[in-house]
Formats: structure tokens, sequence, C-alpha cells
């Protein structure tokens, strides 16, 4: 990988973010899914490059996607593997909430972890708390060290934790210990990645979410030097989804061996989900959020909102671009 290829991720999520909003808000979530897809695909596909999906996203529940070992790009260039989600929300986006964004992570061949498209057990926390807090310690242990680390008291702590009734437990264990619960319905990578940045009233982010999502937002949090860990969760029974309702067990970790992963209960850290020398992260808000806003259209032009972070040359990039439509009479400055 190289500089010029921050230019052309910011151009895919771009586009896959102005494909799903246009159907922002009708309720169509598979559609708009759909049309982030492939808005995504075929932009990557004008890139000189020999990508790879090693992540991609919609296995659990037949939607759209972007498939696990899908070529993409030119196929002349340097070898660049991703994790994409084209519509990161698509529930957000078809019901016009806060937090839908198109989003990526690229790097270069072997750099990003490959693994099915299972739930993981996550732990995003500041740069500040990196490599003392630990998923393996109990989240009452990790509040007070984090609380710690960034020299706040334990009920100034902001928590993330996706609405799930999996997560029944661990929000009244944070709650007990002192800590604010901040729920929220979908998108945990914003989540994830709020918690790099100082000042966005996110500290944490604990709970079970998907595992492309957590391999996305460990390639950013890298970049940011912040801390994140993940552990693969397989047992239905934990994960307390539909997608799995007829999934056992000791069926998904038969997938697991298939994917060559033989220790299913490790913990990953940053650097192993997102192993390779060169990260980019790429995200295009699609309805307004934390880090940037959604699509705006406008008569003469389209406005797009994205952050682009880069272990290439150490840069956290917020654009705003403006897409002047073809015949465009004027151009407002906002």
């Amino acid at each position: 990988m190289d500089r010029n290829l921050i230019q052309e991720l910011l151009e895919v999520v771009e586009q896959a973010a102005i494909a799903s909003a246009q159907l922002t808000g009708q309720g169509r979530k598979n559609d708009a899914d759909a049309a982030a897809v492939e808005a995504m695909r075929k932009r990557m596909g004008t890139i000189p490059m020999q990508g790879r999906i090693v992540i991609g996203e919609g296995e659990r529940d037949e939607a759209p996607m972007l498939y696990i070992g899908e070529e993409v790009g030119s196929g002349h260039g340097p070898g660049v593997d991703f994790a994409v989600d084209p519509c990161e929300g698509t529930n957000l986006c078809a019901n016009a909430q806060p937090g839908s964004m198109a989003v990526l992570a690229a790097s270069d061949r072997g750099g990003l972890f490959n693994a099915p498209d299972f739930y993981m057990n996550k732990l995003a926390a500041p740069p500040a708390a990196k490599g003392k807090v630990d998923l393996r310690k109990s989240p009452t242990d990790n509040l007070k060290i984090l609380a710690d680390c960034l020299g706040l008291a334990l009920d100034e702590l902001v928590v993330v934790v996706m609405d799930r009734a999996r997560h029944k437990t661990l929000i009244a264990e944070i709650r007990g210990a002192g800590a604010r619960v901040k729920p929220i319905s979908d998108g945990d990578v914003s989540a994830a990645i709020a918690c790099g940045f100082e000042g966005t009233g996110t500290h944490c982010l604990m709970g079970i979410g998907a595992a492309p999502e957590g391999v996305i937002s460990a390639a950013a949090l890298r970049c940011l030097g912040g801390h994140f860990q993940g552990q693969l969760v397989y047992d239905p029974a934990i994960a307390m989804t539909k997608e799995w309702a007829n999934l056992t067990k000791e069926g998904n970790l038969v997938r697991l061996a298939e994917m060559g992963i033989t220790d299913p209960d490790r913990v990953y850290g940053a650097e192993e989900l997102a192993s390779g020398q060169n990260v980019v992260f790429a995200a295009s808000g699609i309805t307004n959020g934390l880090l940037f806003h959604g699509v705006k259209f406008e008569p003469d032009c389209t406005r797009t909102s994205s952050l682009v972070i880069s272990s290439l040359d150490r840069t956290a990039r917020f654009t705003n671009t403006v897409h002047i439509k073809a015949g465009a009479t004027k151009v407002s400055l906002h």
C-alpha cells in the first residue's frame, strides 16, 4: 500500500455513503445495504490494486454483501486486504437515526484478521488505558483502571453498550460500579472509534457485537494508539440472537477450525486483528453521527463528511467534500 491509496479509499466510502443515503428513512434496510455494496464494489474496481475481501458482511442474515474471498480492484498493483461494512447500521439508515456510515479497513496482504461473520466480545478504551485494561478482567476492575488512567471519578465514565438482552448483566454491573451506560441500538464501530479521541464523551465500549466491525474498529484504534481487544463468541446461548437460532456451539467450533482458528477462546489485541505494516481506516457518514455528518443532498451538489485514519503517515483526516453535479449553477460555501 502507498499514500495514493488513502484518497482512493476516501472516495470508496463516500460513494457507498451517497448511494445508501438516497434510501435514508424509507425503512428498506436491505435495499440501502445493497446500494452501498454495489457503489463500494464499483469504485473499488477502478483502483490499481489486487484487492481481496477478508472480512465481508451479510453472511449471518443473508443480506447483500461483498463476500469473503471476493477479489476487488483492477487486478494490477499492490495486494490489499479489506474488512468492509458498506452500510454500518442498516437499521439506523432505514429509520433515519444517527450513526449510520459506510466504513472499511485496509492493510497489506495478510494484515487483517480473517474469520467468518461471527460475534465478538469487545473492549475499546482511550490511548491512556492501552495495555492496562483487559478483556479478561471484570468490567468493574476495568472501570476502576480506566478511571485511574483518565483521572476521572467512576461516575464520570460513559460506557457504550449495545442494547441487547445478552448485556443485561453487563449493564447492571457497570451501573453498580458507579459508571454511566450509554445504550445504542446499532453501530458500535463509531462508539469504539470515539474512545480514541478526547472530548467525545465516550470513554469505553464494552459488550458483544459483530466480529467484522470488531476488526474494523481494531484497525482504527491501532492507528490512533487506543486500546482494543476482541474475543470471538461462538456459543448461540451467549450471543442470544435470532440469526443463530438454528446453529449450535459445536457447529460453530467446526466452522472456526475450518478457518484455521485453533484457539477459539483467544483474546486478540488491535495489533493482532490489524497486524499489517500499513493500515488504513476510512468511513463516511450516511446519517449524522458523533464524529461526522451524514450525506446532504442539495440542488447543485452532494456533501459528504468523512474520516480517514492512516498508519502510513500517522494522520486522522476529517474531510468535508462537495460533489458538484453536472450543470450546477451555484455551490454554496456551507
